[in-house]
């Protein structure tokens, strides 16, 4: 059957398949996949004759690969230590994999028949926060865990950490297949800042980053405050966190996590999808207001509001009253005299989706590849955020823009980019290609239909459409996302002849538990397919050393932080069957 193929030079393809013909994968890419812009159509800009052709973006592991454990949650997850108060983390016990077969029967010796097709490591919710942004909303606490968590001061570590993991994998851990690539699911940044930005893109890509903006010498913020409300690390102050939690006093605890680090970057090629917090400021308010953009790069901060205040702008926001930000302007304005100076810095500017696209398609971030990191100069020029790539020979993937640019941390896809992914999946049909779909919001949290106002007229399309759109084609396997910050996978019955597909949803990287999730596709070869998915941890050790405040010490208390922050919720690691899985599907 023809197949789309990788444009690559003879002696390229020549390298490629003795790797794999060495490593017993033949038919796999292994990450030298091509993006495909919103026209269907390659970009020939983004992949010009004269770029370096990458015919492996790392090392073999070492021959032959095979199944293993080490280093994912089929070994051992960090797990707290009985009692109560703030609770030291530990090696506990591994996670067994489940075997899900809502949509398929799950045949005796389909081990021995399996073909792999496809593997990749899953990145989602990141949120690599600048701490010190005027218009972080910390004082909402109370409202919401994730207006401020003890532990987001050293979000770079731990996506350091993360990315250390991945280098150190030896292949994919079912099928024994070289990984082909990392898929990040949106919120990479947390306050949509040009300075996160360009943190997340080091941080995959590899170099040396300084998580500080403002006064290049101090952190100034709500942690060196004297506010009780928060955590004051570095201070003898009986904060609330303190005594009523247990939390540590870390003496140069600031100081460290404001300091210059290095990630060595991913040694796999890298995509990227978009989310509410890489769009929007505060991850729910409409762009381009000029007070926000002036707002985020002055010298005032807000850091203290009383309860009854705090409690209308959130309920606002949750029940989408204020998608513009109107009433959270409104507060700013009338609060200016009860502000802090801190150092202004235009480098916490908010970034725009052209400069989001452009940044990913700069040189000094590429890294291992591919040029843009699944987005085009076709991107830019129709001012999308969303593309097809091609996974390996038999797969194909496509990253979907379902941030609603009117506002509102709930997603939807715009009416062009629903009759594009129309016709991907067509076209996938055509070619009897396997499809994984990816995007930051889930299929439940896309009920937001607020008209784009740079589309004036389109409508949007929420979650329920697009799950019975996905369902209704036989190529889709999977459709994999995040946002909601909890591991919950999904079966979808199909429709029309279809054999249904399976949502995937993996939590965040900054609440506990911190996971990512590799994912792999295999052919059984007895009519059905399997997709295996095996949660991992970051490469900080789960025991924490309070004195240890290194890069790595930092990483392992980002976990256990978080663990103990206020609010955190137990149940986002979910049920056994959405961590470790192998997801049974019948052959279309």
């Amino acid at each position: 059957m023809p197949r789309i193929r990788s444009v690559t030079t003879a002696a390229a393809e020549i390298d490629r398949r003795a790797f794999l013909t060495a490593t017993g994968a033949v038919t796999l890419s292994a990450g030298i996949g091509y993006a495909l812009g919103p026209a269907g159509g390659t970009s020939a800009a983004a992949h010009p004759a004269t770029a370096p052709v990458r015919a492996m973006s790392r090392k073999a592991p070492a021959a032959p690969l095979a199944p293993y454990t080490r280093g994912t949650t089929l070994a051992a997850v960090a797990t707290a230590a009985a009692g109560s108060g703030y609770r030291r983390l530990g090696d506990g016990p591994a996670w067994e994999r489940v075997v899900r077969t809502e949509l398929g029967s799950a045949r005796s010796g389909r081990e021995a028949k399996r073909k792999p097709l496809a593997a990749f490591v899953q990145f989602t919710d990141l949120h690599l926060v600048d701490v010190q942004h005027p218009l972080r909303y910390e004082y909402l606490r109370s409202q919401t865990a994730s207006a401020w968590r003890p532990q987001e001061a050293l979000s770079v570590a731990g996506a350091v950490a993360l990315v250390e993991r991945v280098n150190a994998l030896r292949g994919a851990p079912v099928t024994a297949s070289p990984l082909h690539f990392v898929m990040t699911t949106g919120d990479n940044t947390d306050n949509n800042a040009r300075s996160e930005l360009d943190w997340f893109l080091k941080a995959m890509s590899g170099g040396r980053i300084s998580p500080n903006t403002g006064d290049p010498r101090h952190y100034e913020g709500v942690q060196n405050s004297g506010l009780p409300l928060y955590w004051q690390p570095d201070d003898g102050l009986r904060d609330t966190d303190k005594r009523d939690h247990g939390f540590p006093r870390l003496p140069g605890f600031l100081d460290a996590a404001i300091s210059e680090l290095r990630s060595p970057g991913l040694n796999l090629p890298w995509y990227s999808t978009v989310g509410n917090h890489d769009s929007l400021p505060g991850g729910c308010y409409a762009p381009a207001d000029p007070y926000f953009t002036e707002f985020a790069v002055g010298d005032r901060k807000l850091m203290d509001l009383d309860t009854a205040t705090g409690k209308a702008i959130w309920d606002n926001v949750q029940n989408g009253g204020d998608p513009k930000g109107k009433a959270f302007k409104e507060l700013l304005v009338s609060h200016k005299r009860k502000m802090r100076r801190v150092t202004p810095d235009e480098s916490r500017a908010p970034f725009t989706p052209t400069e989001y696209v452009a940044a990913h398609l700069d040189p000094a971030h590429m890294g291992p590849g591919p040029i843009g990191h699944g987005y085009t100069q076709a991107n830019l020029a129709d001012a999308t955020q969303h593309y097809a790539f091609r996974i390996s020979d038999d797969v194909l993937g496509i990253s979907l823009d379902t941030t609603d640019p009117a506002g509102h941390y709930e997603g939807s896809i715009g009416a062009s980019q629903l009759e594009w992914l129309k016709r991907e999946l067509k076209a996938a049909e055509r070619r009897d290609d396997h499809v994984l779909v990816f995007s930051h919001h889930t299929s439940k949290t896309m009920r937001n239909l607020r008209e784009d106002p740079d589309r004036p007229g389109e409508g949007r399309h929420g979650g329920e459409e697009l799950t019975a759109l996905l369902a209704a084609h036989r190529p889709v396997l999977a459709w994999v996302n995040g946002h909601s910050h909890k591991n919950d996978i999904t079966p979808h019955a199909g429709a029309d002849g279809a054999t249904g597909f399976w949502e995937i949803s993996t939590a965040s990287h900054v609440d506990f538990p911190q996971l990512a999730r590799i994912i792999e596709v295999a052919d059984n070869h007895d009519g059905t397919l399997s997709v295996f998915t095996t949660l991992i941890e970051s490469s900080a050790p789960h025991r924490t050393d309070f004195t240890d405040l290194t890069q790595t010490g930092l990483a392992a208390l980002y976990r256990e932080l978080s663990f103990n922050a206020p609010g955190s919720r137990a149940t986002l690691s979910g049920t056994p069957g959405d961590r470790n899985t192998e997801l049974v599907l019948k052959k279309g």
